[in-house]
Protein backbone atom coordinates (compact mmCIF):
# COMPACT_ATOMS: atom_id res chain seq x y z
CA UNK A 1 0.00 0.00 0.00
CA UNK A 2 2.96 2.77 0.98
CA UNK A 3 4.73 1.48 -2.25
CA UNK A 4 1.54 2.10 -4.69
CA UNK A 5 0.68 5.93 -2.77
CA UNK A 6 4.80 6.19 -3.64
CA UNK A 7 4.52 5.88 -6.78
CA UNK A 8 1.03 7.08 -7.41
CA UNK A 9 3.10 10.83 -5.86
CA UNK A 10 6.33 10.39 -8.05
CA UNK A 11 3.99 9.91 -10.86
CA UNK A 12 1.77 13.23 -10.09
CA UNK A 13 5.00 15.24 -9.39
CA UNK A 14 6.46 14.06 -12.55
CA UNK A 15 3.20 15.24 -14.36
CA UNK A 16 3.28 18.58 -13.30
CA UNK A 17 6.98 19.25 -13.92
CA UNK A 18 8.56 19.67 -10.73
CA UNK A 19 9.99 16.53 -10.43
CA UNK A 20 13.45 17.24 -9.37
CA UNK A 21 12.21 19.66 -6.77
CA UNK A 22 11.12 16.56 -4.33
CA UNK A 23 13.45 13.64 -4.48
CA UNK A 24 12.93 10.02 -2.77
CA UNK A 25 14.39 10.53 0.72
CA UNK A 26 12.52 13.63 1.15
CA UNK A 27 9.40 11.47 0.34
CA UNK A 28 10.28 8.52 2.82
CA UNK A 29 11.22 11.08 5.36
CA UNK A 30 8.07 12.91 5.28
CA UNK A 31 6.28 10.02 5.33
CA UNK A 32 8.40 8.73 8.39
CA UNK A 33 7.66 11.32 10.29
CA UNK A 34 4.35 11.47 10.96
CA UNK A 35 2.64 7.56 11.59
CA UNK A 36 0.32 5.46 13.68
CA UNK A 37 1.41 1.74 14.45
CA UNK A 38 -0.66 -0.60 15.95
CA UNK A 39 0.73 -3.24 18.24
CA UNK A 40 -0.89 -6.60 20.05
CA UNK A 41 1.14 -9.66 21.97
CA UNK A 42 -0.25 -12.70 20.73
CA UNK A 43 1.37 -15.87 22.54
CA UNK A 44 3.78 -13.49 24.51
CA UNK A 45 5.11 -12.58 20.60
CA UNK A 46 4.40 -8.82 19.95
CA UNK A 47 2.90 -8.02 16.16
CA UNK A 48 2.15 -5.07 14.34
CA UNK A 49 -1.35 -4.96 13.11
CA UNK A 50 -3.55 -2.85 10.70
CA UNK A 51 -7.07 -2.85 12.99
CA UNK A 52 -7.48 -1.31 15.95
CA UNK A 53 -8.51 -3.81 18.47
CA UNK A 54 -9.25 -4.30 22.13
CA UNK A 55 -6.53 -5.12 23.98
CA UNK A 56 -3.70 -3.37 21.76
CA UNK A 57 -1.29 -0.23 21.86
CA UNK A 58 -1.59 2.10 19.47
CA UNK A 59 1.83 4.16 19.03
CA UNK A 60 1.33 7.48 17.63
CA UNK A 61 4.65 9.58 16.41
CA UNK A 62 4.52 13.31 15.26
CA UNK A 63 0.81 12.63 14.23
CA UNK A 64 -1.30 15.72 12.45
CA UNK A 65 -4.64 16.65 13.71
CA UNK A 66 -6.28 14.43 11.43
CA UNK A 67 -5.02 11.28 13.09
CA UNK A 68 -5.25 13.26 16.77
CA UNK A 69 -8.98 13.70 16.10
CA UNK A 70 -9.11 10.20 14.83
CA UNK A 71 -8.16 8.85 18.04
CA UNK A 72 -10.18 11.15 20.07
CA UNK A 73 -13.21 10.40 18.68
CA UNK A 74 -13.00 6.54 18.55
CA UNK A 75 -11.83 6.58 22.04
CA UNK A 76 -13.47 9.88 23.80
CA UNK A 77 -10.47 11.29 24.69
CA UNK A 78 -10.12 15.54 24.40
CA UNK A 79 -7.74 16.28 22.16
CA UNK A 80 -5.80 18.61 23.98
CA UNK A 81 -4.61 15.85 25.90
CA UNK A 82 -3.45 14.21 23.02
CA UNK A 83 -1.49 16.97 21.42
CA UNK A 84 0.19 18.05 25.00
CA UNK A 85 3.11 15.31 24.26
CA UNK A 86 3.56 16.99 21.03
CA UNK A 87 4.43 20.28 22.91
CA UNK A 88 8.53 20.41 23.83
CA UNK A 89 7.98 22.53 27.19
CA UNK A 90 5.06 20.59 28.64
CA UNK A 91 5.80 19.38 32.29
CA UNK A 92 4.87 16.08 33.48
CA UNK A 93 1.79 14.68 34.90
CA UNK A 94 -1.06 12.42 35.77
CA UNK A 95 -4.73 13.37 34.13
CA UNK A 96 -7.29 11.25 35.69
CA UNK A 97 -10.22 11.30 33.59
CA UNK A 98 -13.98 9.21 33.53
CA UNK A 99 -13.05 7.50 30.37
CA UNK A 100 -9.27 7.10 30.49
CA UNK A 101 -5.90 8.37 31.80
CA UNK A 102 -3.36 10.40 31.05
CA UNK A 103 0.34 9.91 32.33
CA UNK A 104 3.02 12.45 30.63
CA UNK A 105 6.62 11.59 31.38
CA UNK A 106 9.92 13.09 30.01
CA UNK A 107 11.94 11.31 28.25
CA UNK A 108 15.67 11.46 27.23
CA UNK A 109 16.62 12.03 23.12
CA UNK A 110 19.37 13.09 20.82
CA UNK A 111 19.40 16.15 19.39
CA UNK A 112 21.96 17.34 16.30
CA UNK A 113 23.87 20.22 16.43
CA UNK A 114 26.84 21.70 14.81
CA UNK A 115 27.28 17.89 13.73
CA UNK A 116 27.65 16.78 17.33
CA UNK A 117 24.83 14.83 19.42
CA UNK A 118 23.70 16.91 22.49
CA UNK A 119 20.94 15.01 25.10
CA UNK A 120 17.88 17.35 25.71
CA UNK A 121 14.37 15.74 26.91
CA UNK A 122 11.05 15.09 25.15
CA UNK A 123 7.12 15.15 27.13
CA UNK A 124 6.18 11.50 26.33
CA UNK A 125 2.08 10.62 26.88
CA UNK A 126 1.00 7.39 27.76
CA UNK A 127 -3.14 7.69 27.76
CA UNK A 128 -4.79 4.03 29.10
CA UNK A 129 -8.96 3.66 28.12
CA UNK A 130 -10.65 0.57 28.82
CA UNK A 131 -9.80 -0.87 25.53
CA UNK A 132 -6.05 -0.12 24.13
CA UNK A 133 -3.58 1.40 25.46
CA UNK A 134 -2.13 4.99 23.40
CA UNK A 135 1.62 6.77 23.38
CA UNK A 136 2.10 9.88 21.75
CA UNK A 137 5.31 11.68 21.51
CA UNK A 138 6.60 14.02 19.17
CA UNK A 139 9.80 11.68 17.72
CA UNK A 140 10.62 8.36 17.56
CA UNK A 141 12.19 7.36 20.20
CA UNK A 142 14.48 4.17 21.81
CA UNK A 143 12.27 3.61 24.84
CA UNK A 144 9.17 2.52 22.97
CA UNK A 145 11.59 1.10 19.82
CA UNK A 146 12.59 -1.58 22.24
CA UNK A 147 8.82 -2.70 23.04
CA UNK A 148 8.41 -2.71 19.70
CA UNK A 149 11.29 -4.94 18.52
CA UNK A 150 10.24 -7.17 20.99
CA UNK A 151 13.39 -6.88 23.14
CA UNK A 152 11.13 -5.91 26.72
CA UNK A 153 10.80 -9.54 28.56
CA UNK A 154 7.30 -10.10 29.77
CA UNK A 155 5.63 -7.32 28.09
CA UNK A 156 1.93 -7.90 26.99
CA UNK A 157 0.01 -4.72 25.27
CA UNK A 158 -3.46 -5.67 27.22
CA UNK A 159 -1.62 -5.73 30.59
CA UNK A 160 -1.77 -1.94 30.72
CA UNK A 161 0.19 -0.67 34.39
CA UNK A 162 3.04 -3.71 33.84
CA UNK A 163 3.37 -1.53 30.23
CA UNK A 164 3.33 1.97 32.13
CA UNK A 165 5.82 0.54 35.02
CA UNK A 166 7.95 -0.73 32.39
CA UNK A 167 8.09 2.17 30.29
CA UNK A 168 9.19 4.56 32.77
CA UNK A 169 11.83 1.30 34.09
CA UNK A 170 13.17 1.60 30.62
CA UNK A 171 12.98 5.36 30.44
CA UNK A 172 15.22 5.69 34.00
CA UNK A 173 17.51 3.05 32.53
CA UNK A 174 18.22 4.76 29.12
CA UNK A 175 18.49 8.15 31.25
CA UNK A 176 20.79 6.49 33.51
CA UNK A 177 23.04 5.38 30.32
CA UNK A 178 23.16 8.67 28.47
CA UNK A 179 24.01 9.94 32.22
CA UNK A 180 27.44 7.82 31.45
CA UNK A 181 27.64 8.67 27.99
CA UNK A 182 28.06 12.37 29.45
CA UNK A 183 30.58 11.73 31.46
CA UNK A 184 32.99 10.13 29.60
CA UNK A 185 32.28 12.79 27.10
CA UNK A 186 33.02 15.51 29.99
CA UNK A 187 36.65 13.81 30.58
CA UNK A 188 37.27 13.92 26.91
CA UNK A 189 36.68 16.92 26.82
CA UNK A 190 38.52 17.83 30.15
CA UNK A 191 41.96 16.08 28.89
CA UNK A 192 41.51 18.63 25.82
CA UNK A 193 41.94 21.62 27.91
CA UNK A 194 45.12 20.48 29.55
CA UNK A 195 46.49 20.58 26.52
CA UNK A 196 45.04 23.73 25.42
CA UNK A 197 42.46 26.25 26.38
CA UNK A 198 40.04 26.94 23.93
CA UNK A 199 36.71 28.68 23.47
CA UNK A 200 35.01 25.53 21.62
CA UNK A 201 35.95 22.96 24.83
CA UNK A 202 34.42 25.37 27.05
CA UNK A 203 31.35 25.86 25.19
CA UNK A 204 30.98 22.12 24.28
CA UNK A 205 31.17 21.48 28.50
CA UNK A 206 28.13 24.49 28.74
CA UNK A 207 26.33 22.05 26.35
CA UNK A 208 26.99 18.70 28.46
CA UNK A 209 25.71 21.17 31.75
CA UNK A 210 22.67 22.25 29.84
CA UNK A 211 22.17 18.52 29.24
CA UNK A 212 22.52 17.50 32.70
CA UNK A 213 20.24 20.55 34.01
CA UNK A 214 17.51 18.95 31.79
CA UNK A 215 17.68 16.17 32.68
CA UNK A 216 17.87 16.87 36.41
CA UNK A 217 14.48 18.93 35.74
CA UNK A 218 12.72 16.21 33.98
CA UNK A 219 13.56 13.52 36.56
CA UNK A 220 12.38 15.29 39.40
CA UNK A 221 9.10 15.47 37.50
CA UNK A 222 8.89 12.25 36.25
CA UNK A 223 9.62 11.79 40.39
CA UNK A 224 6.10 13.16 40.82
CA UNK A 225 4.44 11.26 38.53
CA UNK A 226 5.80 8.39 39.95
CA UNK A 227 4.41 9.41 43.58
CA UNK A 228 0.94 10.13 42.02
CA UNK A 229 1.19 6.69 40.43
CA UNK A 230 1.80 5.00 43.84
CA UNK A 231 -0.95 6.86 45.32
CA UNK A 232 -3.64 6.80 42.50
CA UNK A 233 -6.62 4.59 42.56
CA UNK A 234 -7.76 5.19 39.06
CA UNK A 235 -4.68 2.78 38.08
CA UNK A 236 -5.25 -0.73 38.80
CA UNK A 237 -2.37 -2.05 40.94
CA UNK A 238 -1.24 -5.61 40.89
CA UNK A 239 0.33 -7.40 43.51
CA UNK A 240 2.75 -8.97 40.67
CA UNK A 241 3.82 -5.27 39.53
CA UNK A 242 4.69 -4.31 43.37
CA UNK A 243 8.75 -5.05 42.36
CA UNK A 244 8.90 -3.70 39.36
CA UNK A 245 7.26 -0.42 41.00
CA UNK A 246 10.02 -0.19 43.12
CA UNK A 247 12.55 -0.90 40.62
CA UNK A 248 11.36 1.94 38.60
CA UNK A 249 11.39 4.25 41.76
CA UNK A 250 15.33 3.13 42.77
CA UNK A 251 16.84 3.71 39.19
CA UNK A 252 14.65 7.12 38.97
CA UNK A 253 16.31 7.99 42.24
CA UNK A 254 19.69 6.70 41.10
CA UNK A 255 19.52 8.69 37.77
CA UNK A 256 18.48 11.91 39.90
CA UNK A 257 21.80 10.94 42.19
CA UNK A 258 24.15 10.94 39.26
CA UNK A 259 22.68 13.54 37.47
CA UNK A 260 23.22 15.89 40.56
CA UNK A 261 26.52 14.34 40.64
CA UNK A 262 27.69 15.09 37.30
CA UNK A 263 25.92 18.48 37.04
CA UNK A 264 28.18 19.32 40.05
CA UNK A 265 31.41 18.14 39.32
CA UNK A 266 30.88 19.83 35.66
CA UNK A 267 30.06 22.89 37.28
CA UNK A 268 33.08 22.74 39.17
CA UNK A 269 35.49 21.78 36.45
CA UNK A 270 34.15 24.67 34.08
CA UNK A 271 34.66 27.19 37.28
CA UNK A 272 38.43 25.86 37.62
CA UNK A 273 38.89 25.96 33.91
CA UNK A 274 37.82 29.18 34.01
CA UNK A 275 39.84 30.46 37.04
CA UNK A 276 43.02 28.89 35.08
CA UNK A 277 42.37 30.55 31.83
CA UNK A 278 42.10 33.65 34.01
CA UNK A 279 45.29 33.39 36.00
CA UNK A 280 47.21 32.31 32.54
CA UNK A 281 45.90 35.76 31.11
CA UNK A 282 47.24 37.06 34.60
CA UNK A 283 50.66 35.63 33.81
CA UNK A 284 50.62 36.82 30.61
CA UNK A 285 50.07 40.56 31.21
CA UNK A 286 52.35 40.32 34.21
CA UNK A 287 55.05 39.07 32.03
CA UNK A 288 54.16 41.38 28.95
CA UNK A 289 54.20 44.28 31.30
CA UNK A 290 57.36 43.31 32.67
CA UNK A 291 59.25 43.14 29.31
CA UNK A 292 58.06 46.79 28.36
CA UNK A 293 59.56 48.13 31.38
CA UNK A 294 62.54 46.50 30.40
CA UNK A 295 62.70 47.65 26.50
CA UNK A 296 61.55 50.91 27.90
CA UNK A 297 64.83 51.91 28.87
CA UNK A 298 67.07 51.59 26.00
CA UNK A 299 64.36 53.75 24.64
CA UNK A 300 64.02 56.31 27.04
CA UNK A 301 68.07 56.72 26.89
CA UNK A 302 67.92 57.02 23.07
CA UNK A 303 65.22 59.71 23.30
CA UNK A 304 67.21 61.60 25.66
CA UNK A 305 70.12 61.65 23.33
CA UNK A 306 67.76 62.59 20.18
CA UNK A 307 66.97 65.92 21.95
CA UNK A 308 68.08 68.83 19.96
CA UNK A 309 70.10 70.20 22.29
CA UNK A 310 74.03 71.73 22.19
CA UNK A 311 76.41 68.60 22.01
CA UNK A 312 78.48 70.38 24.87
CA UNK A 313 75.88 69.26 27.25
CA UNK A 314 75.64 65.73 26.33
CA UNK A 315 77.85 63.09 27.85
CA UNK A 316 80.12 61.59 25.46
CA UNK A 317 78.52 63.33 22.84
CA UNK A 318 81.99 64.61 21.25
CA UNK A 319 84.03 60.88 22.39
CA UNK A 320 84.95 58.77 19.29
CA UNK A 321 83.29 55.77 20.79
CA UNK A 322 80.14 58.21 22.69
CA UNK A 323 77.35 56.00 20.60
CA UNK A 324 78.85 52.44 22.38
CA UNK A 325 78.89 53.58 25.71
CA UNK A 326 75.79 54.91 25.89
CA UNK A 327 74.52 51.89 24.13
CA UNK A 328 76.52 49.58 26.66
CA UNK A 329 75.30 52.03 29.53
CA UNK A 330 71.58 51.41 28.30
CA UNK A 331 71.76 47.81 28.16
CA UNK A 332 73.52 47.46 31.65
CA UNK A 333 70.49 49.77 33.33
CA UNK A 334 67.84 46.96 31.38
CA UNK A 335 70.02 43.47 32.49
CA UNK A 336 70.22 45.43 36.39
CA UNK A 337 66.06 46.02 36.55
CA UNK A 338 65.11 42.85 34.53
CA UNK A 339 67.29 40.98 37.77
CA UNK A 340 65.61 43.06 39.89
CA UNK A 341 62.22 41.71 38.39
CA UNK A 342 63.14 38.32 38.04
CA UNK A 343 64.19 38.54 41.91
CA UNK A 344 61.14 39.27 42.45
CA UNK A 345 59.71 36.48 40.47
CA UNK A 346 57.68 38.86 37.68
CA UNK A 347 59.06 36.61 34.58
Amino acid sequence: MCLTNFLSEIIMIGHRGSFAAVSVVQFWERKAAVMIQIFKTEDGVIHQQDEKMPGSWIALTNPTATEILEISDTYRIDPDHLRAPLDEEERSRIEVEDEYTLVLVDIPTIEERGGKDWYVTIPLGIVTTNEVIITVCLEESSVLSAFMDGRVRDFHTFMKTRFILQVLYKNASLFLQYLRIIDKKSEVIERKLHQSQRNQELLELQELEKSLIYFTTSLRSNEVVLEKLLKSEKIKKYPEDTDLLEDVIIENKQAIEMANIYSGVLSGTMDVFASVISNNLNISMKFLATITIVMSIPTMVASFYGMNVNLDGMPFARHPYGFFIVLGFAAVLSLIVAWIFSKKDLF
